[in-house]
C-alpha cells in the first residue's frame, strides 16, 4: 500500500476495530455494550445528538474540500438495526451530500455482470458520503450459506467452493486497495447481535401490530442456518479487515449504544482526513470588495 494513502487515511481507534492479523473471532465478539460504558441512556442520546451536528459539519468540509470520497458498509444479521442506525447517525447529513443504496436480491442484469459490478456502479463520487445497507460482501455470505445461488450467476468453470470464496475474498481485497488508493475512505461495521436478542426482536414484530410489516417468513428460516454465518461472517471480516478498509465488529444488543458508537466511529474517520474549507485567494479575494460595494449599492 502507497505511504501517501496509510499517511492520509487511520482507522480511527475504537474498541470494535478488528484487528488485521486475522485473529478475529466471532465467538470472542461481544454483542453488549463493554462494562466500562457509563452513559446513561438519556446521556448517549444526547451524545449522538452532538456527534451528528459534527458530522454534518464535517460533510460540508467533505464536499467543499473535494478531495475524498467516503464509503460506509453495513452488514448484519436480521433484525440487527441497519436501517435504523443509519437512520438515526445520518439524520444531520445534507442529503444531496449522501447516497444510500440497499442491496438485496440481484436483479437479471447484475446476474449478468461480474459480483461486484452493482455495487461498484454506486460508489459515491468525491465529496460525498456513500451508504451501503448490506453490500458486495453478501456474495461471501449469503452466497456461501446458500451456494445454490451460484446457479443464477452462470460461472464459466466454477472452482472447488472453497477455492471459490478464497477468490473473492480477493477480489474484494484488491478492489477495496484499489479505492482506497484512489481516495475512497471506507469503513465497514458488522453489526453484531446475538441470537437471543434476534428471536426477541422477531417476537417483538410478530406480536405488535405496527411491527408486523417488518416481519418476514424467510427471516426465521434463515435463523436455522445461524452457525453457517458466524462462520461466513468470520471468514469473511478477517480476509477483508485491512488498514485502508477497516471492520469494526459493534455490539448490536442494546441500539442506543451500537448508534452512537457507530458515530463516534465515523465521526473520528471524518476528522482523521483533516478536511477544510478551501481558501480564496489571488484575483478573485481582491474583487471581493467590489462585489460588496455592488451588492450594497443595489437599488
Amino acid at each position: 500500500m502507497p505511504k501517501s494513502v496509510l499517511k492520509k487515511f487511520e482507522a480511527a481507534p475504537s474498541p470494535h476495530l478488528v484487528p488485521f492479523d486475522g485473529s478475529f473471532r466471532v465467538a470472542m465478539a461481544p454483542t453488549t455494550p463493554p462494562k466500562n460504558f457509563a452513559l446513561k441512556k438519556r446521556s448517549a442520546k444526547k451524545e449522538l445528538g452532538l456527534c451528528v451536528e459534527q458530522l454534518g459539519d464535517q460533510q460540508r468540509k467533505l464536499y467543499a474540500h473535494n478531495e475524498w470520497a467516503v464509503l460506509l458498509v453495513f452488514q448484519a444479521m436480521d433484525a440487527a438495526g441497519k436501517d435504523g442506525t443509519i437512520r438515526h447517525v445520518m439524520s444531520g447529513i445534507n442529503p444531496a451530500g449522501c447516497q444510500v443504496f440497499s442491496f438485496k436480491q440481484p436483479s437479471a442484469e447484475e446476474l449478468e455482470h461480474d459480483f461486484l459490478w452493482r455495487t461498484a456502479r454506486r460508489l459515491p463520487e468525491r465529496g460525498r458520503i456513500g451508504v451501503f445497507n448490506r453490500s458486495h460482501y453478501e456474495e461471501v455470505l449469503v452466497v456461501r450459506v446458500h451456494p445454490e445461488y451460484l446457479k443464477s450467476q452462470q460461472l464459466p468453470n466454477t472452482p472447488p467452493l472453497d477455492r471459490l470464496w478464497q477468490d473473492r475474498y480477493k477480489s474484494i481485497e484488491q478492489h477495496e486497495r484499489h479505492l482506497a488508493r484512489n481516495g475512497t475512505a471506507i469503513i465497514k461495521f458488522w453489526l453484531n447481535l446475538s441470537r437471543e436478542e434476534q428471536r426477541d426482536r422477531f417476537l417483538s414484530r410478530l406480536n405488535e401490530p405496527d411491527k408486523n410489516w417488518k416481519f418476514s417468513m424467510s427471516d426465521v428460516k434463515e435463523r436455522g442456518h445461524w452457525d453457517d454465518y458466524m462462520m461466513a461472517y468470520e471468514d469473511a471480516i478477517n480476509a477483508t479487515s485491512r488498514p485502508w478498509a477497516p471492520w469494526y465488529a459493534v455490539p448490536a444488543d442494546d441500539k442506543g449504544y451500537m448508534r452512537l458508537a457507530v458515530a463516534r466511529i465515523i465521526l473520528a474517520t471524518l476528522e482523521g482526513l483533516n478536511l477544510f474549507y478551501p481558501e480564496v485567494g489571488g484575483k478573485t479575494l481582491g474583487r471581493f470588495d467590489e462585489m460588496r460595494e455592488l451588492l450594497e449599492n443595489e437599488k
